[in-house]
């Protein structure tokens, strides 16, 4: 397993490109089990999580060429349905919580599924309720194999139906879609995820012959179909790289421009990161950060003390408090981040504050970070990188940081982040892998 070696403290200066999403990637790709005929994805990251669920695909029957750099096509005309009792299934898809998206288009064209208890992570419990009772509402049936920790479900009376959702879950709601897709009848989805990833998946389904209605609202409405055709898809770039790299620049006093960062997809993501006292400028779809010698975060409008919070679109992402936290601490002033989702992402802070970080970890979901306004830099250390979004966080301390810092356990944000050491390098990072 290999490690970062990282010696910080100077400026960066460039143009980086964002990836294509992650999370988009992790659904849409399983869409294509949908039809028996070829679907191009382009704008693919290169990371592991999404080249471990081609590899599931694959493993399934899916035939898979890459034609070009981040192209994919997908033609599932050949599916061994059996495969998900498999070991090697067991075992990749423990790997993966994007795994459990294959279900969906499994019910709807073959009207059996199975669902590994999610891996990934470990931020705190991924709970699955949303999935199984959407399922449900829809005529499906589900056994749990404890000694497993399978789920195989049923769904040979797949039929529409009005499902109301106890949380705006997007794999959720993604999953529940392609099931609906192809089910005998009418299904309207209320409280639905709205993120873009699912306005993308639900714009690609009806290029692929589905009815779907009211996309980008919390009310979905979908006329099941008989069979639907092959497509072409081009994925978003990462939001959650581009709130990446805003941090980055700022924490790094560097001048960075972000190209093709998709900007009409990003909601309030610049806006909270203008919060924090960084400048930028939009232009076109390109994000221009300028060098910053010092950034001091705003109060609320009665002078209280910032708080940002993660909240479903068009809210905040919970995927950036990481960074939000660690940008904060080179800031002038004061923020509470609250992280509502997962009880367990914000435990990184004990390596920010071993580098000199001020911040107080209140409970599981909510830090006080003290703004250093750059009058103490941090220190290089070593360290381990627990999940994808707090490894990246700590990347940026490290860049930031005077002195080496060394971060094992990269997997986790080779996960997440397509060639990064690479990219980082060339707007001038003193970064490299070593064993």
């Amino acid at each position: 397993m290999g490690a970062f070696e990282i010696r910080g403290g100077n400026p960066l200066k460039g143009i980086i490109t964002p990836q294509g999403a992650k999370n988009e990637a992790l659904q849409v790709l399983c869409a294509a089990l949908l039809t028996d005929e070829p679907v191009t994805f382009k704008n693919v990251p290169d990371i592991l999580d999404v080249n471990t669920l081609i590899e599931l695909l694959g493993d399934m029957g899916v035939k898979v060429e890459r034609p070009a750099p981040n192209t994919v096509k997908l033609h599932a005309r050949d599916i061994n349905t059996e495969y998900f009792t498999d070991k090697t299934f067991k075992k990749k898809s423990g790997k993966l919580r994007g795994a459990v998206m294959l279900a969906g288009p499994m019910l709807a064209r073959f009207r059996k599924a199975h669902i590994p208890q999610p891996g990934g992570d470990k931020i705190g419990r991924r709970r699955l309720d949303t999935h199984i009772r959407g399922f449900e509402r829809l005529g499906v049936k589900f056994h749990y194999d404890a000694e497993e920790y399978m789920f195989s479900l049923d769904g040979h009376h797949l039929a529409g139906a009005h499902i109301m959702l106890e949380e705006p879950s997007v794999t959720g709601t993604a999953n529940i879609i392609m099931a609906a897709v192809m089910a005998e009848g009418i299904t309207t989805i209320y409280n639905a995820a709205c993120e873009p990833y699912v306005q993308q998946l639900a714009r690609m389904l009806n290029n692929m012959g589905a009815r779907i209605s009211g996309i980008g609202s919390n009310m979905l409405t979908i006329e099941g179909v008989k069979k639907l055709r092959g497509c072409t898809h081009t994925m978003l770039a990462d939001m959650i790289e581009v709130g990446s790299f805003i941090g980055l620049a700022a924490m790094t006093k560097s001048e960075i421009t972000i190209k093709n960062a998709g900007v009409q997809h990003l909601g309030i993501i610049p806006e909270t990161f203008q919060r924090l006292g960084i400048q930028l400028e939009i232009k076109g779809d390109d994000i221009h950060v300028p060098a910053q010698e010092n950034y001091k975060i705003h109060t609320f409008i009665d002078g209280s003390i910032l708080t940002v919070y993660d909240h479903p679109w068009p809210g905040f992402t919970p995927d950036l408090l990481s960074i939000v936290l660690v940008v904060a601490t080179q800031a002038k002033g004061t923020v509470l981040v609250h992280q509502k989702m997962f009880e367990s992402r914000l435990f990184f802070v004990d390596k920010l504050i071993e580098m000199g970080a001020q911040i107080v970890l209140c409970d599981p979901h909510r830090a006080v970070v003290i703004g250093l306004n750059r009058q103490v830099p941090l220190r290089g250390i070593p360290m381990v990188s627990p999940d994808i979004r707090a490894g990246v966080a700590l990347l940026i301390a490290a860049l930031s940081a005077q002195g080496k810092s060394v971060i094992q356990n990269i997997d986790q944000i080779d996960r997440g982040y397509e060639r990064i050491d690479e990219r980082l390098r060339a707007l001038g990072a003193d970064i490299k892998r070593i064993d």
